[in-house]
């Protein structure tokens, strides 16, 4: 049994800055690959950052530049520092783990979601 939680999200102007922390518990016995989605009012879910444990970073074009994806392994935790945000940031953020039980099971995992608002 493996649990995602995440904080961090609210509103924000734009242009602001806001951090996400997504932080796994549970049965871990390593996480390979930690990542952020979103799903923005009348769109599909979409990949923003992920990052394997050796730090390996991907980004959605639209959030190049803008965003930094980062992990803390030993506290199992990702994080997610978005900068110069924009309206069409706005979205449900979700965390998402690609995790290895202590009985070396392959989960992937997925955190309940954080409100992101960007608005003036």
């Amino acid at each position: 049994q493996v649990q995602l939680v995440e904080s961090g999200g609210g509103l924000v102007q734009p242009g602001g800055s806001l951090r996400l922390s997504c932080t796994a518990s549970g049965s871990i016995f390593s996480i390979y690959t930690m990542g952020w989605y979103r799903r923005a009012p009348g769109k599909q879910r979409e990949l923003v950052a992920d990052i394997t444990s050796g730090g390996r970073a991907n980004y959605a074009d639209s959030v190049k530049g803008r965003f930094t994806i980062s992990r803390d392994n030993a506290k199992n935790t990702v994080y997610l520092q978005m900068n110069s945000l924009k309206p069409e940031d706005t979205a449900v953020y979700y965390c998402n783990a690609d995790i290895f039980t202590i009985v070396r099971v392959r989960v992937n995992c997925w955190g309940q979601g954080t409100q992101v608002t960007i608005s003036s």
